[in-house]
């Protein structure tokens, strides 16, 4: 009786496939086609969700979302009865919150509506074309709201994803995986971008962006004023936007001198400060001004603000000349246009810190600057009084000397420097007799606060004396040599006029905090909590910390990219083709010798270079695959003791066996009968052992 077998083994059940294989088995090509298109076109619309309504951001990505669950459940489309009513109801809900349906701002939103709906309604490849192309021309709506190089770059890679779905629908058979045709797409991009460089520096310019300014064009309008109020500057001071960047041709003066003159006040009703009218009848007066010292050059690009004034260097002069735009000054040393800037401006400048203006003026034309409101602040007028008797009856109207009027104001910095006066942004509310209840009350107040208190008590004592705003000090970047002045630089300082002198310049803010005018205003406030985030925003002040040279860097990027790309104007367009026209008149003989040297070396190289035979080149092929692995063939080596030394190769039998009989045939083929086979199929032979070999 024969030995019971054993039973045969149990196999092992097979495995679960993974989270990775069952997405695999789900996603079939045309719902991960679907899906990526899906995704590039969310990329497109996403910018447009800062400025659209908020229910056509929600219809939209609803939509994108509906059309996602379609391709993942593998349902039908909805019916066009269904779509119908609901596109005509987005298209009403359009020109309710537009009231049109024309313009940038009503087109986009439809644009968007209308793409995402055309999602549902894909049912042939035409459709996806549709799509497709639509993509791209929503893409570039973009830029009609923002130009920036966030922007730029956000566009760019979804221009790469947008081609990497359109190629992904064209394979036929095999499709490459996703970052493979991510790498094509972005190749793609890249052959094209010469072309776009070419056009972008030679295709005439026009002025200003299409379809009116981009919503990024106005980031500055909330700038200096023609009118000053208490809190109006302290309110300024608290954003971060670049007012304008400077770039000296020489050394840059020191941070304390570093004031950007705008708008002078003259007029005051007892709470708001306000430019002089020349609707009162004042005669242009001959301003008399002499300097000393050699004058600072500098750069000055400004960005758009929508109003007229400009920012110069204290003091400028004795013109400036923008592009495009007519300028004015004024007897108070201002410089404005005759129509708003509503585009960025880059004009030159030159500046003297030591001068002085109006010195021998008549006293009684400066009368107008020592006119105060009747009824408002008894207590500052009491107290200038105290400080200065005032004028007597028989000569009203004389101004104390310079030496005495300096030494007035040294008198009231002295005061506000020992009175416990604090420099804060956020200064209690003050009432009818706004100066009064600063000076003898809350003693707490911004730029603005003391300008104008210093102003008033110097005006009550008889001097002649002004208020000016604009902005004083900036941010040297270190990256670029670049000076930035941001809307929180803006600042209020007096100038007070004595015979003899002239108009001098004293900042009151100065006694209060003169960590101000040295350095910045984040070191002359103190520093809130931030949420335990305080040490990460001093990184960020500290120049020499890895953050802030993070922020340094990217600052000095994007002023390359307005210097260099928002800014590429007309104007500059034509000094660029004009330079370019000369430089190339001037070594016009030499490129044209080069050309021809090249030409005539290009047909001598190609005469003497003879293309290799077919066998020839699946030779060498086969000669550079095996010098990879370490075995170049040496050259007085042939195919037999090539072989020969090849045999000792690591590699498996059917290599081995591969290259034995490659070299073999090739050696028959170039040097013998090839056999009976014909010769195209000896080529072939090569190829497929030469592709074993591989």
């Amino acid at each position: 009786m024969s030995a019971a077998r054993p039973p045969p083994p149990l196999s092992p059940p097979p495995s679960a496939p993974g989270p990775r294989a069952r997405l695999a088995l789900r996603l079939t090509r045309d719902k991960s086609d679907t899906l990526l298109l899906l995704a590039a076109a969310l990329m497109v619309l996403a910018p447009h969700f800062e400025h659209l309504p908020p229910w056509i951001s929600a219809v939209v990505c609803g939509t994108l979302l509906w059309r996602a669950a379609i391709t993942w459940r593998g349902k039908r489309m909805p019916p066009l009865w269904v779509l119908l009513p609901v596109s005509v109801a987005a298209m009403a809900g359009v020109y309710r919150s537009f009231h049109t349906l024309l313009g940038r701002d009503a087109g986009v939103a439809m644009l968007a509506l209308l793409l995402a709906f055309k999602l549902l309604e894909m049912r042939a490849k035409r459709d996806l074309f549709v799509v497709i192309f639509l993509s791209f021309f929503v893409l570039l709506t973009n830029f009609f709201y923002s130009q920036s190089m966030p922007t730029a770059l956000w566009m760019g890679a979804t221009l790469i994803v947008l081609l990497t779905a359109q190629q992904s629908f064209q394979y036929t058979g095999a499709v490459p995986p996703l970052a493979r045709r991510l790498r094509t797409a972005a190749t793609t991009a890249l052959l094209a971008a010469p072309l776009a460089i070419l056009m972008f520096f030679g295709f005439p310019r026009i002025q200003g962006p299409l379809w009116g300014l981009p919503g990024d064009a106005h980031s500055g309008h909330t700038g200096i004023s023609d009118s000053m109020a208490p809190g109006t500057l302290s309110s300024l001071a608290q954003s971060d936007a670049v007012a304008f960047r400077v770039r000296f041709f020489g050394p840059m003066p020191a941070q304390s001198q570093l004031y950007w003159r705008s708008i002078v006040l003259g007029d005051y009703d007892g709470r708001t400060w306000t430019r002089v009218p020349r609707r009162r009848g004042l005669q242009r007066l001959d301003i008399g001004v002499a300097t000393r010292g050699q004058p600072l050059r500098h750069e000055i690009t400004m960005e758009p603000t929508n109003s007229r004034w400009l920012a110069a260097l204290e003091l400028s002069g004795p013109t400036l000349s923008l592009p495009g735009y007519r300028v004015r000054d004024s007897d108070e040393l201002e410089f404005f246009t005759s129509e708003p800037v509503t585009q960025r401006l880059r004009y030159e400048a030159s500046a003297w810190t030591d001068f002085r203006v109006q010195a021998d003026e008549q006293p009684q034309r400066m009368a107008r600057w020592t006119e105060l409101p009747a009824g408002f602040n008894p207590r500052t007028l009491a107290l200038a009084h105290a400080l200065h008797p005032p004028a007597t009856a028989s000569n009203p109207a004389s101004p104390p000397a310079a030496r005495e009027a300096a030494g007035l104001a040294l008198r009231l910095l002295q005061r506000f420097h020992d009175n416990g006066y604090v420099y804060t942004l956020q200064p209690p509310l003050l009432g009818r007799d706004a100066v009064d209840d600063f000076l003898f009350g809350s003693k707490a107040g911004f730029c603005e606060h003391y300008a104008g208190a210093f102003v008033v008590l110097m005006r009550a004592m008889g001097v002649p004396a002004r208020v000016v705003t604009g902005y004083q000090g900036g941010e040297l970047n270190p990256v670029d040599g670049y000076l930035t002045v941001r809307q929180s630089d803006a600042h209020a300082w007096a100038e007070f006029w004595a015979p003899g002198a002239g108009w001098r310049r004293i900042d009151p803010t100065a006694a209060v905090a003169p960590e101000r005018i040295a350095h910045s205003l984040a070191q002359a406030l103190p520093q809130p909590s931030a949420f335990g985030l305080g040490p990460l925003l001093n990184l960020q002040n500290d120049p020499n910390s890895w953050l802030g040279k993070l922020r340094f860097n990217y600052a000095a990027l994007n002023n390359a990219w307005n210097q260099w790309v928002l800014d590429y104007n007309p104007e500059r367009q034509r000094s660029f083709l004009e330079e370019l026209s000369s430089a190339f008149a001037n070594w016009r003989s030499a490129l044209g010798a080069a050309l021809v040297s090249g030409l005539l070396y290009l047909l001598y190289w190609r005469r003497q270079r003879r293309p290799l035979a077919p066998l020839d080149q699946l030779y060498q092929a086969f000669c550079r695959q095996q010098a990879r692995r370490g075995y170049a063939r040496r050259p007085d080596e042939g195919p037999a003791s090539y072989a020969v030394r090849l045999r000792t190769m690591h590699a498996s039998p059917d290599q081995l066996a591969a290259m034995d009989t490659f070299l073999t045939l090739y050696g028959a083929l170039k040097y013998g009968a090839a056999g009976s086979e014909p010769r195209s199929a000896s080529l072939t032979t090569l190829k497929n052992l030469l592709r074993i070999c591989r």
